[in-house]
């Protein structure tokens, strides 16, 4: 079985060489770079086993992309410290929605008032969550979200093409984005928030689709890889009513 390869950072700018990644489920990191190849060097290399490759990279690029912890402990924080990120952030909050369906959405009414085939009733549902994002659009703030959509897209997908339209009533810039390029960019296959890029909210989920906790992340080649996935998927993904219209 293929590894489940993540991308951490180059040290390169032009050909993306050296490199390094980490495998998600063994925690193993891949370093690759130009091989060692003067015949005196690698004589006076220990412990060199048959196979192995000798490469060389910069010093920086470990210190830069390389893990910092042998084992990684996350920072849960609770709910409402995660909501008042939502007003103390300077300049930008970036939302990707990766889900194929959100279990909170599916008790409310204007779920239900969807499968029905009804007109949606959103601001009645969110008054105060609308008059917030308002106000914060109103201070300069910019709300962006992408959301992956499947082929073809699920319920609760479409719920939310038809919820865009609540969203970007109050001032954010939402855009749909179709699997198979999320799956081509090679974007992270969680949903996050990115406030200011410089700290991540990543959203955890269990296997019934139930946010059970959030996870903040600050250690700055983590956020690096965050931000590098925002502007992969803000550049390909696009606004929601003219993705709703091509449906």
């Amino acid at each position: 079985m293929a590894r489940r390869l993540r991308f951490n950072g180059t040290g390169s700018g032009v050909n993306g060489c050296p490199a390094v990644h980490e495998d998600l489920d063994t925690g193993e990191v891949i370093i690759h770079g130009p091989a060692l190849t003067d015949p005196d060097d690698i004589a006076r290399l220990r412990h060199l086993g048959e196979g192995e490759v000798p490469i060389v990279v910069p010093r920086e690029l470990l210190v830069d992309f390389g893990p910092k912890e042998v084992t990684r402990v996350p920072n849960i924080i609770g709910l409402d410290e995660f909501d008042r990120l939502f007003t103390q952030f300077q300049h930008t909050a970036w939302r990707l929605e990766s889900r194929r369906r959100y279990a909170s959405d599916e008790v409310t009414g204007t779920y239900a008032q969807f499968l029905r085939g009804e007109p949606v009733d959103w601001e009645g549902r969110d008054a105060e969550w609308c008059a917030e994002r308002r106000e914060q659009v109103a201070l300069g703030k910019r709300f962006e979200r992408v959301r992956i959509v499947d082929t073809p897209p699920t319920p609760g997908q479409l719920y939310l093409l038809d919820n865009a339209r609540r969203n970007s009533s109050v001032g954010e810039d939402i855009r749909q984005l179709w699997r198979s390029d999320a799956e081509r960019l090679q974007l992270p296959a969680e949903d996050f928030w990115l406030f200011d890029s410089r700290l991540v909210a990543r959203l955890n989920f269990d296997d019934a689709d139930n946010l059970v906790n959030v996870e903040l992340i600050t250690e700055p080649v983590e956020v690096n890889r965050y931000a590098q996935a925002r502007d992969a998927a803000q550049h390909y993904a696009v606004p929601y009513d003219a993705f709703a219209a091509n449906l």
